[in-house]
């Protein structure tokens, strides 16, 4: 199987990752890649950049070392009612938008019943594409509704290899994934795989969610990124275009 888009990804913008944009679009293309997703965290994560470094996104070039770059954000979900850390207004100006759980940013309970209500309110956000990680559990989620919705919504749920990886600060990740995965086969709902690189040599690196998707023998026509255009296809961002 082949991946032809990388959907996560950091930069320097976000604080706490290692690389320019040049350098990690340079990495993609050394690695065979057709585009890249530059998602620096949006503005409540600590650290990270101000507000008008989204506004601005329109003055870096869309293609760079042979790349096709989309530059969005991956955003913080806020609450249980699923707001986001930056308005529809700029969302509706990026080219990819991931939402995700963090400790730091995400204020109601982390019930099982609330953290799923989250993860469906955030999925009707016409600007939200991709739900990120959605495997840790410190975030308890109802796995049967998460990928009802995400099918229903169009939203593409994304397996993260650097959550499964074995050093990773998130919990219970290979088994929440791999009972993810068994509910988009039964369900025929689309995932995404994601790096979420932070260093430019971590980019396309898939080797844990490799290892999942094996396991359970899911299906290639199921994964959202295996082309540049089938990613497209089924981005909320790109069927708006």
């Amino acid at each position: 199987m082949k991946i032809e888009i990388d959907t996560h990804s950091h930069t320097l913008a976000s604080g706490h990752a290692y690389n320019t944009i040049r350098e990690m679009a340079s990495a993609a293309a050394e690695k065979g890649l057709k585009g890249l997703a530059i998602t620096d965290h949006a503005v409540q994560m600590p650290g990270t950049c101000h507000i008008y470094y989204f506004q601005n996104l329109r003055v870096v070039p869309r293609q760079m070392c042979g790349i096709e770059l989309l530059m969005g954000s991956e955003l913080n979900i806020l609450n249980e009612e699923g707001e986001v850390d930056l308005s529809q207004e700029l969302l509706q100006e990026l080219d990819i938008a991931i939402a995700s759980m963090h400790f730091p940013c995400y204020k109601s309970e982390c019930s099982r019943e609330t953290v799923t209500r989250a993860y469906v309110n955030v999925m009707q956000n016409p600007y939200v594409d991709i739900i990120g990680h959605p495997d840790d559990g410190r975030f308890p989620v109802d796995m049967e509704t998460l990928v009802r919705e995400a099918k229903k919504t169009g939203t593409l749920l994304e397996v993260n290899n650097s959550s499964l990886s074995p050093g990773s600060f998130r919990v219970d990740t290979m088994e929440n994934c791999r009972d993810m995965l068994w509910e988009c086969r039964k369900q025929g709902a689309m995932v995404v795989l994601g790096s979420d690189s932070h260093a430019d040599a971590d980019i396309a690196n898939y080797r844990y969610a490799a290892q999942v998707l094996e396991e359970v023998n899911f299906p290639e026509e199921l994964i959202a990124n295996t082309s540049l255009e089938k990613l497209k296809s089924c981005l909320k961002h790109w069927k708006k275009m």
